[in-house]
């Protein structure tokens, strides 16, 4: 009979708006520590799904706010704890329609791939990995998917697929 490997601890996060799913398992060791071997990819994921701040010239889903959102953990995260600024700006897209490269704002699949190139970049320059590299294709009308492999030197890559749906509000 086959064994199933079931996580010991699992985080999921649904949301309607906007509608995303995001799940996260986590196994422990037999000795009660937390397996850090799939660190990275858990690093990235936390990256991508967190949002960062938008800059002053970014243009805000909601045209009646001013939030620029991010994350009050970025607050001097350098200084404090030789961190960086963690997320990605993959929220700002909240309620764009998906464009083509002809659009006058440019193509969203653009968009999706240098908001997940910027969110993972640190990760480089911090030599967490050495290299990555980002795929995007548009799957349907409502829908983009991604794909993130980070490279580790002499080790495997790691490689994260990710789906980037839409739900039909436009802005």
């Amino acid at each position: 009979m086959a064994t199933v490997n079931v996580p010991d601890i699992r985080l999921v996060q649904n949301n309607l708006f906007p509608k995303y799913s995001v799940t996260l398992d986590w196994s422990l060791l037999p000795n009660g520590a937390l397996d850090d071997t799939q660190a990275l990819a858990t690093a990235v994921c936390v990256a991508l799904g967190t949002n960062a701040l938008a800059g002053p010239n970014d243009d805000l889903p909601d045209p009646d706010s001013n939030d620029r959102c991010g994350w009050w953990g970025d607050l001097d995260a350098e200084l404090i704890w030789n961190g960086w600024p963690i997320g990605s700006k993959l929220w700002l897209l909240r309620r764009a329609k998906i464009n083509s490269a002809s659009a006058r704002d440019g193509a969203t699949l653009m968009l999706v791939e240098n908001y997940i190139r910027d969110a993972i970049q640190p990760f480089v320059d911090r030599k967490v990995c050495s290299s990555f590299a980002v795929w995007t294709r548009r799957v349907d009308k409502q829908r983009i998917d991604a794909l993130v492999r980070l490279y580790r030197g002499p080790l495997p890559p790691v490689e994260l697929a990710y789906q980037v749906l839409w739900d039909s509000m436009g802005p």
